[in-house]
């Protein structure tokens, strides 16, 4: 009998971290991710594994997110010792995301006193683990285990993943994309599986087209630079920050937009970018088309590239109105901070929210109305304007993840539905245990269940 161990993204949003054991003793590992959400919830980062690390067989990556990928380094200290299967792209990001989250723990440490959860030989060993696997390139991990990826539209590189256990069919979605949006292909559809896993991140809400996207995002630049307010974006590093500076180049160059220098404050960001240059042949054949006319998608006159803390400095010194693009994206650490302990209380600026915000984050705060925030140990009044676009998420609403579940024929035999605030998972369980008629479970963390 094969069990699945849910130790993240349970009842919750972040730290994505799936166990299957066989009878034959293999332990196969989904993602191993960060908790968010305040420095209450990230203390769990902390904790010991619910687990024996050094008995893992192997560990899937879904994609290079913090919350799927942030506890790898910590897994091989423990004792794990891989391999980590993920694909090239994925690969490539999860060691820049790793190394930006190594820097800001640093950071934490000398400033407050937090504890480490990894060194840099543990995030060295972790890398040199890593095998690349390619989107429909079948692998067997065990001699009962076999997985393939395949493209999830989520970020560059995302994957949801097909595994075959002793003869049953289990596909783990990771996190589904928001098609249709620059540079990634639309996300692929399963056909058959025994067990479905899904994530719920959006499971009982609808988001804006992506026409309203781009009218939104308009209006936020021309009403914020017409005023001369400075409009802050806390964007997510990988996609949603590329995705963004895409759309302000295809404004400029239609003269939709006033122009204003538009900083892009994230050396994480920066980094990024580069790695989605090196990875066109995951594009959607639309971005293709343009990059083999010669086209750089990712570059416009009035950005401005800000990589050194120096550099970034001198975004104050520019006066009048500007756009800053800065991470995190959920304002739970990083450059945005700076940024936000600025303006914020400026009643002529902006700031535009275009991702989730996990529950207790700055981000969450500022979304749900808060009139003050504290940053830095620094209580910062909110003067300025909050909005969000919901269109902007690379994360599937509820009819993208009803379409995912039926497209698998027969219906499988349970659901079970993950990383998603309880609200939201209980949602996209109604709605499919009312269109599908099969059994669906929200599981609390640290359940088992057989399959």
């Amino acid at each position: 009998m094969t069990s699945l161990g849910f130790y993240g993204a349970a009842h919750e949003v972040t730290g994505s971290n799936y166990l299957l054991k066989t009878d034959d003793g293999h332990h196969i590992l989904v993602d191993c991710g960060y908790f968010q959400g305040g420095r209450r919830n990230e203390r769990r980062n902390y904790k010991q594994f619910h687990y024996d690390p050094e008995k893992v067989t192997g560990l899937i990556l879904t994609h290079a997110h913090l919350d799927h990928s942030g506890r790898l380094p910590k897994l091989v200290a423990a004792g794990f010792k891989g391999p980590i299967y993920a694909t090239p792209a994925t690969i490539d990001l999860a060691a820049i995301v790793l190394e930006d989250a190594a820097h800001l723990m640093t950071e934490a440490h000398e400033r407050y006193g937090d504890p480490i959860l990894y060194t840099p030989q543990d995030l060295t060993k972790t890398i040199k683990i890593m095998k690349p696997i390619e989107y429909h390139s079948p692998t067997r991990i065990a001699p009962t285990i076999e997985f393939e990826f395949y493209d999830a539209g989520h970020i560059l590189g995302s994957t949801w993943v097909k595994l075959t256990i002793d003869g049953k069919t289990i596909v783990f979605t990771g996190d589904m994309g928001n098609p249709p949006v620059p540079f990634l292909r639309p996300t692929e559809l399963p056909e058959r599986a025994d067990y479905l896993l899904t994530e719920s991140t959006y499971g009982g809400r609808v988001h804006e087209s992506d026409t309203e996207r781009m009218t939104k995002l308009k209006a936020a630049i021309t009403q914020t630079i017409g005023g001369g307010g400075t409009l802050m974006i806390p964007s997510f590093a990988i996609e949603r920050t590329q995705e963004v500076i895409y759309m302000l180049d295809q404004m400029y160059e239609h003269q939709e937009l006033p122009h204003a220098p538009v900083f892009l404050d994230s050396p994480l960001a920066i980094k990024a970018t580069a790695i989605f240059r090196k990875y066109a042949r995951y594009y959607n054949q639309r971005q293709k088309a343009e990059i083999s006319s010669g086209e750089d998608l990712l570059k416009f006159p009035d950005l401005k590239v800000t990589l050194s803390t120096d550099e970034s400095k001198t975004i104050n010194e520019v006066k009048g109105p500007k756009i800053i693009i800065a991470g995190a994206g959920m304002m739970n650490g990083g450059r945005i901070l700076h940024h936000a302990k600025r303006y914020l209380p400026d009643p002529k600026s902006q700031l535009l929210i275009i991702g989730y915000q996990v529950e207790n984050s700055i981000g969450r705060q500022l979304l749900d109305g808060a009139r003050r925030v504290k940053i830095h140990h620094q209580i910062v009044p909110v003067r300025a304007k909050v909005s969000a676009i919901g269109a902007f998420s690379a994360h599937a609403d509820q009819p993208k993840l009803l379409k995912f579940a039926q497209a698998i024929n027969p219906p499988p035999k349970k659901i079970f539905i993950t990383h998603g605030e309880v609200s939201q998972s209980v949602a996209l369980s109604d709605e499919l245990e009312h269109r599908l008629g099969i059994e669906t479970v929200v599981p609390p963390f640290g359940s088992v269940v057989e399959l």
